[in-house]
């Protein structure tokens, strides 16, 4: 309901440049120009500055920015207010989600929802935990599904469940063979690790560093932002990796990857995030209760759990 102009406004304020405004509203850049101009007509004023690649506010954007975001607050609210009212959920949900999140535990999360909510409008956001939990904690995100500890103050935290870390390698390799892996016995054998701001690399750093193992001891012979990719290499023999277990299921199914517990065993949260500050919609509410009660029984759900 609130004024489109506006919302295109604030959104390329905050990301400082019309590219990622455009990006983070599906929308195409010269839409967001467009908008953008007809505000500042609307003003009779110049509201940013562009330049070196950065865009900026003037004196005027930056009480125009003021007054949109509380505008747009009051209108979201509104929204969700009046549909409330009706027993029916609907509307646009942000949801940002790591990538391992994403591939093995949200589509079956969305389904049942779905079925709940038809006219829920999910729209997702796949980055890496970090990524994740920072969009959340700046408000560009309805809610995030991550795989760490989020600490930030802007943030509230729900941890759903825990799912546990391996090693992983392809049948044959000499890790393969190990009934349990500590830090020292990885130090000899290439590591596939992932990219920075992953969960899953944070919490390997963390496995070596309390067995006085700094990185630059471990053998890395590969940094990769892709789950699928890192399982690849891991099942050409080119390294080990360490991956969750939910992650895992078919690869080691078809024979294609190994998996061996870490010693002591190390486990990976499975967190549902809101903006603290944030109005809380009967929908962010409502999907996050979901989230946390699926992701909870899914867990509790895979081979060898009870």
């Amino acid at each position: 309901m609130a004024d489109r102009r506006l919302q295109v406004f604030s959104a390329v304020a905050k990301h400082g440049s019309f590219t990622r405004a455009a990006e983070h509203l599906f929308m195409t850049q010269p839409a967001v120009t467009f908008q953008i101009k007809q505000l500042e007509e609307h003003f009779n004023t110049r509201l940013l500055e562009r330049g070196h690649g950065k865009v900026t506010l003037t004196t005027a954007g930056e009480v125009v920015l003021a007054y949109a975001d509380r505008i747009l607050d009051l209108s979201e609210e509104l929204e969700s207010r009046v549909s409330e009212l009706t027993d029916e959920l609907g509307g646009t949900l942000s949801i940002g989600t790591s990538t391992t999140i994403a591939a093995y535990w949200l589509p079956k999360l969305l389904e049942r929802f779905k079925h709940k909510y038809p006219r829920v409008i999910p729209r997702v956001v796949v980055g890496n935990s970090q990524l994740t939990e920072d969009r959340v904690a700046a408000r560009e995100l309805d809610l995030g599904l991550i795989e760490i500890v989020a600490e930030q103050p802007a943030i509230e935290r729900f941890t759903a469940a825990h799912d546990e870390l391996f090693v992983i390698c392809r049948p044959g390799h000499p890790l393969a063979s190990k009934t349990r892996l500590t830090a020292h016995d990885l130090l000899d054998h290439a590591f596939i690790t992932r990219d920075p701001g992953n969960a899953i690399r944070e919490l390997a750093e963390q496995f070596f560093a309390a067995a006085g193992i700094g990185l630059d001891e471990v053998n890395i012979c590969a940094e990769l932002g892709s789950l699928a990719t890192v399982k690849y290499l891991a099942a050409e023999g080119i390294g080990f990796a360490i991956a969750s277990f939910a992650a895992i299921q078919r690869d080691i199914g078809e024979g294609r990857l190994v998996s061996v517990p870490l010693e002591p065993k190390q486990y990976t949260p499975l967190e549902v995030i809101i903006p603290k500050d944030k109005f809380r919609s009967s929908l962010i509410t409502t999907f996050a209760e979901h989230a946390v009660a699926e992701l909870s029984a899914m867990a509790r759900a895979l081979p060898g759990r009870e």
